[in-house]
């Protein structure tokens, strides 16, 4: 017998199991199984626990084609599946660590893989064989990465990963969390189990094998049963980060609005505030977690800047702009042919598109970034189309100067007066093109067409404008 009570590991399963069960109550449970000793203990424990709750267990193995032992493998996993008469399956994975490095990128494709084994098999709870020395290990990666409460926090015993898994109805639950590598191993030796070895696991490239190989064994030298500490000072940071997420969330409600922060409740708060708000704000709308030092630029000129300033500050995924004193996350859209600031007096003027319209219900202007619609109008609200067929059309991007009149008993005014009074920010503004006969305005899209051409006639034709620039 090891000096590990190997007794204590399914029992340790056993309440986790439960637990889970009882929490999120699973029709069917899968594992993922790379074939290595964690993922084998996996296997073992997960079949027994299943067989004797009558709860089908599924058996999910990736190939990442990687090794040369890669085949091996999963002939390894296959055959022990069978050998419990479990349900089996596999995907292959073409790993590209360009941008991203090999580690990473497989990373992704392992779990988005799995996720869609779990959906094609039914499977609503992913058992994976994390284990104590992951959780130390992860732990100190993301200390030496200088993170904060939410990357301390290490791994959570269950959770659901919609982005990672591509599957939105599936939790992923680390049911060995508590158990060491020494307690999996003295119980998979004790229960006679056979696992592979990969090679990679070795490569001291890799930042986690380092730790593992070079860092974690002077540390059980010196301070033995560390990971049991690491786990307990990131449960700490979990308990932490929930209350910060809480005040996060009650902060977000306050400051919100329409969709945009309100900055000027934000000069209120104190900036570790505004930090963690802001850092809730990016990761319910799925962008990368900036760096303490870009969050601290953005905040600065969010709180410096002119109220009337048109800031812009650049996330790798995304814009960040301020409108009216309010905060607007904005997706990066390529530039189309003729955009033009109509104040850059620098930038050369572009002559637009020239068309006509041959009583077609919508015409595609792909260097206009959408479709232009010709829908039947309302009796004296449109154009007469015997008259529009005869115009010679043109389409653009304003360039300054031009106006319009909305309505009989409204003004003529400027395109910029109207954006403004209907509240387009600028940035909008650029990418709204106008059509007009060539000499005369008569559609602005956001704003609507100019009244002074329409015809009195009870068949009219409107103009729509949408935006198909993604």
């Amino acid at each position: 017998m090891s000096k590990f009570e190997a007794g204590s590991v399914p029992a340790s399963f056993a309440r986790a199991l439960a637990a889970l069960r009882e929490q999120f109550s699973p029709s069917s449970i899968a594992i993922a199984c790379s074939g290595g000793l964690d993922s084998m203990a996996l296997l073992q424990l997960a079949s027994s626990w299943c067989q004797a709750q009558s709860l089908p267990l599924s058996v999910f193995h990736v190939h990442h084609g990687l090794s040369p032992h890669a085949d091996a493998w999963q002939s390894h996993v296959a055959a022990a599946a069978s050998a419990r008469v479990l349900r089996f399956d596999v995907r292959q994975v073409a790993v590209d660590g360009a941008g991203t490095g090999t580690e990473a990128a497989a990373r992704k494709l392992r779990y988005r893989a799995l996720g869609a084994m779990c959906r094609e098999h039914g499977a609503t709870l992913l058992l994976t064989a994390h284990h104590l020395d992951d959780q130390a290990e992860t732990v100190l990666l993301q200390l030496l990465r200088g993170s904060g409460p939410a990357g301390l926090s290490g791994m959570d015993a269950a959770n659901s990963a919609p982005e990672l898994l591509g599957n939105p109805d599936l939790v992923m639950a680390r049911p060995l969390l508590p158990l060491s590598r020494a307690e999996l191993e003295a119980y998979a030796r004790d229960a006679g189990l056979a696992w592979v070895e990969d090679e990679s696991n070795l490569d001291p490239r890799y930042a986690r094998n380092a730790l593992r190989h070079q860092v974690m064994p002077a540390l059980a030298q010196a301070f033995p049963g560390f990971q049991a500490r690491f786990a307990r000072s990131a449960a700490h940071a979990q308990s932490a980060q929930r209350l910060l997420t809480e005040l996060a969330a009650q902060d977000l409600d306050a400051t919100l609005v329409d969709g945009a922060i309100d900055v000027a409740r934000l000069r209120s708060m104190s900036l570790d505030r505004v930090y963690n708000l802001l850092r809730y704000w990016f990761a319910g709308q799925n962008l990368a977690m900036p760096s303490t030092a870009w969050l601290g630029e953005l905040v600065a000129q969010l709180i410096e800047a002119r109220h009337d300033a048109q800031l812009l500050v650049t996330h790798p995924a995304c814009h960040l702009r301020r409108h009216r004193d309010r905060l607007y996350v904005t997706p990066k859209l390529p530039d189309l042919p003729g955009m033009r600031d109509p104040d850059d007096e620098g930038v050369l003027e572009r002559e637009g598109e020239s068309f006509r319209w041959q009583g077609e219900v919508s015409i595609a202007f792909p260097d206009y970034g959408g479709v232009l619609h010709f829908e039947t109008g309302e009796p004296g609200i449109g154009f007469d189309p015997a008259w529009l067929r005869r115009q010679e059309l043109v389409i653009d991007f304003r360039k300054g100067g031009e106006r319009l009149k909305l309505a009989a008993n409204r003004p003529t005014r400027p395109l910029k007066a109207h954006y403004q009074a209907v509240d387009i920010p600028a940035w909008e503004r650029t990418r709204l093109p106008i059509v007009s006969s060539g000499r005369d305005l008569l559609f602005a899209a956001g704003l609507g067409m100019d009244c002074r051409h329409f015809a009195a006639a009870a068949d009219t034709v409107s103009l729509r404008w949408e935006s198909t620039a993604k």
